[in-house]
């Protein structure tokens, strides 16, 4: 059984991803959040180990997209 934690993130980010799955097979926030880090992870797993400069690329993407506030 696979256990699960809680990812917090703030209620406006929250309706945005919800706007934004609105018609995509994306059930929940929750999905697209897995889905998002599970495609980075494993991205970065056949690449070896995820450098400074790749997690700032990553987070930048993420940024751009409104999911991360920096």
């Amino acid at each position: 059984m696979t256990e699960y934690t809680t990812v917090s993130i703030p209620k406006d980010l929250a309706e945005r991803v919800d706007e934004t799955i609105e018609g995509t097979s994306f059930s929940s926030t929750s999905d697209l959040v897995r889905f998002l880090l599970r495609s980075i992870v494993i991205q970065y797993q056949r690449e070896g180990e995820l450098t400074e400069a790749e997690f700032e690329d990553i987070a930048e993407q993420l940024t751009d997209l409104g999911y991360l506030d920096r």
